[in-house]
């Protein structure tokens, strides 16, 4: 079962975040708000109707809560939508993808024209049920490679096996994202793997 959660921003009226590049001003409080088909609670049922959980996501078990910064234009089209934080394994480019989807809003109007406004919005990624088992073996035999990062230190899958047993809790997970093997360390080099995620487990 996948959760998605929505409430809307908190705004300050009189107030612009700035210029875009184009210099048009992006505010955080109109005379009229901008207003999604069906209102707020049909924003809400879309979110939750067209989330599609990443499938390493999904893999690895990452549940997570992120908060997206988008902006809707003078047209009423969703832009700029930009995480504010890090849940990984492909869920932020999922909450970009999904916003910016978006069906047109009807526009913020301020002194009687349309113009840019910014909103802040929390996305839930949920399996439902509580933190799920994340199982070593189902990892190693996907199309995807994991190093981990476990107090600091990197370690194969097959020697973070070792430390953490054949599963462990998933939100023992800080986060999930993707590994460059710069210094090109051999043990960490998968060639045969579609693409290779780093798992930073929680410290405490």
């Amino acid at each position: 079962m996948l959760t998605c959660q929505f409430s809307h921003a908190q705004f300050t009226v009189g107030k612009d975040t700035g210029k875009t590049k184009d210099d048009s001003r992006v505010f955080t409080s109109v005379e009229q708000s901008p207003e999604f088909p069906g209102g707020y609670e049909a924003f809400s049922n879309y979110l939750a109707k067209n989330l599609q959980y990443p499938k390493v996501a999904r893999l690895i078990g990452v549940n997570g809560r992120l908060v997206v910064s988008f902006t809707v234009d003078e047209s009423g089209h969703v832009i700029n939508a930009t995480p504010r934080n890090c849940v990984g394994a492909g869920c932020e480019a999922e909450a970009v993808r999904l916003l910016e989807a978006s069906p047109v809003w009807r526009p913020g109007i301020q002194n009687g024209r349309p113009v840019r406004v910014q909103y802040n919005v929390p996305i839930s990624f949920s399996l439902g049920g509580g933190p799920t088992t994340t199982y070593i073996g189902n990892l190693r035999n996907s199309k995807y490679g994991f190093v981990f990062n476990i107090k600091g230190d990197l370690y194969t899958i097959d020697e973070a096996e070792k430390i953490l047993g054949k599963t462990f809790p998933s939100d023992q997970i800080e986060v999930a994202e993707p590994f460059y093997n710069y210094n090109k360390v051999e043990k960490f080099e998968m060639p045969d793997k579609k693409e290779v995620y780093l798992i930073i487990l929680k410290k405490s």
